[in-house]
């Protein structure tokens, strides 16, 4: 009983704003004023119940501010393609290059996010990853050559590479109970960031006189409106001990008593390498489209602007989606029917591509939108496919790393097709080709098992 009761008082004394009944009970007799005492526990009660409402609200802004950066680095390139490779001189190849190097940034640098998110927080590596984009965006239109855009840029995708990573680590420790709608919530915000720098990059550029220079560089503003959600946050280390996750139900400052869980043999999970697989091949196809669409239909006599829209409409259609489809995702026990689908669609877009790009521009776009949105589905599936915290963030780290290394070679080969070939039918034969493993590996990784389970065998 008296080793309870000093357990009790040590807990309070950590807790100086959580009191227990028998705490109340002593300080009120203390103070000869039971009535002030329950009116100060009450005052505390309510005031950490506001604090904790505005905290929330503030991740969710957050969220969503950072979600809308992690692709107009990528896509506003993708609208200027063109006038970037007249500018600095590129090649075919050498834009192809251009276009593998964010996978090669998410592999490389999205690997160390846990790592860094254990030492310093989650909060502290969102918020200098969101500095690194608007100091990448700004500095990459005028860096001098090839060499310094390409530097830039990796800049940039460092900071788009751990965010990449940590959205489903913060989604899991903020909102574990609701991990598909607020995974939808941000899949949209990305989504919606994505098309917004395919449709405006081209006018905006126009607008400012022309130079592709100020039509990138003017992404870094939405970049640094992200930084200032997270700043309360950098101090905050209880991802650092935790591993990022809270328990749900509990208050997400509360103190860690129960011991870290143990680091999983993640390789040894069959499901976590179909995940990788999947999120690979979709990123494959994701980042051909944002690099290399807009110039299929401009090849094919469709103007400028024109092309741009279309890549929008291409990535538009993740907004909606991106919150239905995780949503539908969650309710199903197995996720291979949405990955069919999905599927079905690209092959259906990249057919239309080489056949009719330009009298069918719009539908094609439309049902490669709807292709794109195997993302979401990925990132949801990261999620759901592990049981804790800690296994969701292993498991978004390999996946997300071990994918995008899968998808490097894919924009750099379609490049060089291009140039060889002189034209886009045996680029699309490929992206086409690579559709069919894609759904293979989804079905994989869409069936009901925890990586946990896999991994302790």
């Amino acid at each position: 009983m008296m080793g309870g009761m000093a357990s009790e008082e040590t807990r309070t004394q950590d807790h100086p704003d959580i009191r227990s009944p028998a705490t109340d009970e002593r300080r009120s007799a203390a103070e000869g004023s039971p009535m002030r005492a329950w009116s100060d526990a009450s005052g505390t009660a309510a005031g950490a119940s506001h604090a904790r409402a505005w905290t929330m609200r503030l991740v969710v802004v957050g969220i969503v501010l950072s979600a809308l950066n992690l692709r107009p680095a990528i896509t506003s390139l993708g609208a200027l393609l063109e006038e970037v490779r007249d500018g600095l001189g590129m090649s075919g190849s050498v834009a192809g290059l251009l276009t593998s190097v964010p996978p090669l940034c998410f592999a490389v640098f999205g690997v160390m996010a846990p790592r860094l998110a254990r030492r310093f927080g989650l909060g502290a590596v969102v918020c200098v990853g969101m500095a690194a984009i608007t100091a990448g965006l700004l500095i990459r239109p005028y860096a001098g050559g090839t060499a310094g855009f390409l530097a830039a840029s990796a800049l940039a995708l460092m900071g788009i590479a751990v965010s990449n990573v940590l959205m489903p680590v913060i989604v899991k420790r903020w909102f574990p109970d609701r991990v598909g709608s607020m995974t939808g919530l941000y899949s949209m915000a990305l989504a919606l960031g994505t098309s917004l720098a395919a449709a405006v990059t081209v006018p905006m550029t126009q607008a400012m006189g022309g130079g592709w220079q100020a039509g990138l560089a003017v992404w870094a503003a939405l970049a640094a409106a992200a930084v200032v959600p997270w700043m309360p946050f950098v101090r905050d280390r209880e991802g650092a001990r935790t591993g990022g996750p809270a328990a749900a139900g509990r208050e997400p400052h509360a103190r860690e008593d129960a011991a870290p869980a143990p680091s999983l043999r993640i390789t040894r999970s069959r499901t976590a390498w179909a995940l990788a697989a999947f999120f690979g091949l979709q990123a494959t196809a994701a980042y051909i489209t944002m690099g290399w669409m807009a110039q299929i239909f401009r090849d094919a006599g469709v103007a400028a602007g024109t092309a741009g829209l279309l890549l929008a409409v291409t990535m538009v259609m993740g907004v909606p989606l991106a919150f239905v489809i995780p949503r539908l995702a969650t309710r199903l026990p197995q996720q291979g029917p949405i990955v069919l689908a999905l599927g079905v669609c690209g092959l259906a877009g990249y057919a239309g591509l080489y056949l009719a790009p330009a009298q069918g521009a719009w539908a094609w776009a439309l049902l490669l939108g709807v292709s794109n949105c195997a993302f979401p589905l990925a990132l949801t599936m990261v999620g759901m496919r592990a049981r804790t915290g800690a296994g969701v963030a292993q498991l978004s780290a390999f996946a997300q790393s071990t994918g995008y290394l899968i998808s490097i070679p894919g924009p750099l080969l379609v490049g060089v097709l291009y140039q060889h070939s002189g034209g886009w039918g045996l680029p699309l034969a490929l992206m086409a080709a690579l559709m069919v493993p894609q759904m293979a590996v989804g079905i994989l990784a869409g069936r009901n098992r925890t990586v946990e389970d896999e991994a302790a065998r």
